[in-house]
């Protein structure tokens, strides 16, 4: 096993003292650190980016061929730890344990130490990990205005308040399958420069909101159905991602039912889980989302958008949208402009 000291006061510089252990080239782009290798220690990347406030990302996509134990230290600094594993899996512990704790893929966990104890993650041998790790430095996210910190539970508020750093503090969260909805999109920007960066500590937002949103259900004793396996949960993210791809289908609960070899009650109680919805009620989102995104961005009058998406009826059509957004189609439609002669369309709320 190898053991590997991250003890840098910033994110880029721990990406440095990995560089110093594993090899590889650090480049940087628009703020965004990627430190790439290919030996016989390791292949991949590990990525980072900083931003206002304390907050970064730091995301690994490797497969290290001999056992690697990261040990963080927290002289100089001590994160909070917000991370979803999308891919493979790796342990946790802190320096007083003498057990690890598994993060499998689509778990998160939100993991801060205490002063003077290091934080452990055991990354094994021959598995391929992908992990999307957001850390806070509380000292300074505190210091930002509307951080909103009073709307959290009490127990993520006496996390983010200990400054002293006092407390240790570790939650591992249920399968969260539609993290991994976020976290790819993050994933797969294609974007450069300043929009790439402000994409980026977007995203980062939403999956905060995301961790602590999954937090709040715990407390709330709101956890994973019993019901439900976490085969099945893949099963069912992969029909909804059918309809995301296509909403123009002829979907109902019966077909996707025998398609997926699920129970119609099971799909509709991981359809509720998953998406806060029922499986009808998730089509009819999804085809709404799809007819406001064409709208932005072609010449389709109404009529058309409403066949494009799988409506048959223009007048039902037009009702769920006013329902949705508060304005009928041809309204929105009204407010749709034209910026700066390019090809790009712009809603206005």
């Amino acid at each position: 096993m190898i053991e590997v000291i991250v003890n840098a006061t910033t994110t880029e510089g721990g990406l440095a003292q990995m560089q110093n252990y594993f090899g590889g080239n650090i480049t940087e782009r628009w703020g965004e650190f990627t430190l790439t290798f290919d030996n016989d220690l390791v292949k991949g990347s590990i990525k980072c980016i900083s931003f206002d406030w304390g907050v970064s990302l730091m995301e690994f996509d490797a497969i290290f061929f001999e056992d690697i134990l990261f040990v963080y230290g927290n002289e100089n600094t001590n994160p909070l730890h917000f991370s979803y594993c999308s891919q493979g899996s790796y342990q946790h512990r802190f320096g007083n344990e003498s057990a690890f704790h598994t993060t499998e893929q689509y778990h998160s966990s939100i993991i801060v130490s205490k002063k003077n104890l290091e934080l452990h993650a055991l990354f094994t041998k021959g598995i391929h990990v992908i992990i999307n790790d957001i850390r806070i430095i509380r000292t300074e996210f505190i210091k930002r205005r509307n951080n909103q910190l009073s709307e959290l539970n009490e127990n993520l508020y006496r996390v983010f308040m200990d400054d002293k750093d006092h407390s240790e503090f570790a939650y591992y969260s249920p399968i969260h399958l539609r993290m991994e909805d976020y976290v790819k999109t993050l994933r797969d920007l294609k974007t450069e420069g300043m929009t790439r960066v402000l994409q980026i500590e977007g995203e980062v937002y939403h999956l905060l909101a995301m961790h602590i949103a999954r937090h709040d259900r715990y407390q709330n004793n709101d956890t994973v159905p019993s019901s439900l396996l976490k085969e099945e949960l893949k099963i069912i993210r992969n029909q909804a991602n059918k309809i995301l791809e296509d909403p123009s289908l002829n979907y109902n609960l019966d077909q996707i039912s025998k398609e997926a070899a699920l129970s119609q009650a099971k799909l509709q109680e991981g359809f509720k889980f998953l998406y806060a919805r029922t499986v009808t009620e998730y089509i009819r989102h999804i085809r709404l989302e799809a007819a406001r995104d064409l709208m932005n961005t072609t010449d389709l009058n109404i009529s058309q958008i409403v066949y494009t998406i799988g409506f048959t009826s223009r007048s039902y059509f037009s009702k769920i949208f006013k329902e949705k957004y508060e304005m009928t189609p041809h309204e929105f439609k009204k407010k749709v402009v034209y910026i700066n002669g390019s090809d790009e369309y712009d809603a206005i709320a």
